[in-house]
């Protein structure tokens, strides 16, 4: 029997936000919560392509793999309900914005500078932060995305704790956002995240 989630969800879960955020560490949990298949957007792009992100921006640029994290997600959106990690920039995109809104929930899993260069830290394949100093880059782009990413349907702190309480308190915020009577008030966010 296919997972099925609660009768309340009816669409997909997106997650948004920058690299280190948690999109992926909150998303596999909440899928499971949920009963529902977790998706990494940045997998299932390089599965598309046949090579790593990294590879795709070495040999062909930033803007084909927008091209291709596009039509990705389109391909994912269409099917059942899901819970999506989608790359830092996916969400920058109109026409997967576009896509997002109609027929997701959007999650916007906000963090703080520090938060994000310590996670990030962690891992050396994140082509955007090879270009300089990684807090410069970070910095830079949460002025260029957090206004964009504020147009989520929901918004929730990603703290440095234990990743069951992010997945609570999205749980919650999706599930009041969809109208489930048991769940709390649309935002679950705690502060400005910067």
């Amino acid at each position: 029997m296919p997972p099925s989630g609660p009768e309340w969800l009816s669409r997909s879960i997106v997650l948004i936000g920058l690299m280190g955020a948690g999109k992926t560490c909150i998303g596999r949990r909440l899928a499971s919560r949920l009963n529902l298949p977790f998706i990494d957007g940045d997998a299932e792009i390089e599965a598309a392509a046949g090579c790593t992100i990294e590879e795709i921006f070495a040999r062909h640029g930033e803007a084909a793999f927008r091209d291709g994290e596009r039509r990705v997600i389109e391909r994912l959106l269409a099917q059942p309900p899901q819970v999506l990690a989608t790359g830092g920039g996916a969400f920058m995109d109109p026409r997967s914005r576009a896509a997002i809104r109609e027929r997701a929930v959007s999650v916007w899993l906000r963090a703080d500078l520090d938060l994000l260069l310590k996670r990030t830290a962690r891992r050396n394949n994140r082509p955007l932060l090879k270009r300089g100093d990684p807090r410069e880059i970070l910095d830079g782009l949460m002025d260029e995305r957090y206004p964009v990413y504020a147009e989520a349907d929901v918004v929730v702190d990603s703290e440095d704790g234990p990743p069951e309480l992010t997945v609570e308190r999205v749980y919650r915020a999706v599930a009041g956002f969809l109208g489930d009577p048991q769940a709390a008030p649309r935002s679950q966010a705690a502060g400005p995240g910067r």
